[in-house]
């Protein structure tokens, strides 16, 4: 009676590790989403992207190994509020735009900008900049005329072709306000913080494209590292990894000690704790 029911034991304890492992390699992608597999820095691969193969559903991964980026595929929006302009005609105008784009090419997206704010941060400051040069060459008037459709499908190609350095696609640009200051003195004011702030914007969108990466190749030489070291002593390799499994399974999100979890001090999960290898 007592070896059946360790039999069960073990065999309860076995299918919970399989379910746990299940949890962990498992991930869903939606219609509405495409996914980049990111491991040790670098995209190896892709799901549900406009040039891929692979379509929505359900994938598995290798666990604590891949990160799983989503990525939007529907449309997103990118604005540009109260923003100070010079006219050919000389007037200072306050400017109020919105463009809509898509990632068509999330690989890149992730390398230069990691997130989809990532590439909101980037294309402010490009967008203000084409929006300033196009308007700059029309006068006050000419932007209240059909003109305005011009200067707008002008905006839409110099954005999109910055755009594409982050794996984005521009597709409309619009105006929704075009009006002139009510005071010259605060709008000057407004137009020194904006200043300040696109720069800052730029400055922080170079800084972490420039990180990310120095970051992936950092990680790409540390699995190199780790690579050599491992195929140099197989024995080292088992228990590292065996480490990295007992702390995922043992640990909670809050940083806490984990819940208790029986096993049989023959179980095999066990065997790097009895110094076995």
């Amino acid at each position: 009676m007592q070896r059946v029911w360790e039999d069960h034991r073990l065999t309860l304890i076995a299918v919970g590790l399989l379910i746990v492992g299940l949890m962990l390699s498992a991930y869903v992608v939606p219609e509405e989403e495409q996914v980049v597999i990111v491991r040790t820095g670098e995209p190896v691969g892709t799901v549900n992207t406009p040039d891929g193969t692979k379509g929505p559903g359900f994938y598995l991964r290798t666990p604590f190994v891949d990160r799983v980026v989503r990525i939007e595929r529907r449309l997103l929006d990118l604005e540009m509020t109260n923003e100070e302009v010079l006219s050919n005609d000389q007037q200072r105008l306050l400017v109020d735009a919105f463009a809509r784009f898509r990632i068509t090419d999330p690989v890149r997206m992730v390398e230069r900008a990691g997130t989809t704010d990532g590439v909101r941060t980037a294309m402010e400051p490009i967008l203000n900049s084409v929006l300033r040069q196009e308007l700059g060459r029309r006068t006050f008037q000419a932007m209240l005329t059909a003109e305005r459709g011009s200067a707008l499908d002008n905006v839409r190609r110099n954005l999109d072709r910055q755009a594409r350095q982050y794996g984005a696609e521009v597709v409309d640009v619009q105006i929704t306000r075009t009006d002139l200051p009510e005071a010259p003195l605060q709008s000057a004011f407004q137009r020194m913080e904006s200043d300040r702030q696109r720069e800052a914007r730029t400055i922080r969108a170079q800084g972490s494209r420039d990180a990310r990466i120095i970051r992936a190749e950092a990680d790409a030489e540390a699995a190199r590292i780790y690579a050599d070291a491992f195929g140099k002593d197989a024995n080292f390799y088992d228990f590292y990894r065996a480490m990295q499994s007992y702390d995922a399974t043992f640990a909670s999100d809050n940083g806490d000690a984990a819940s208790s979890i029986i096993l049989s001090p023959d179980n095999e999960y066990l065997q790097q704790f009895r110094g076995r290898r």
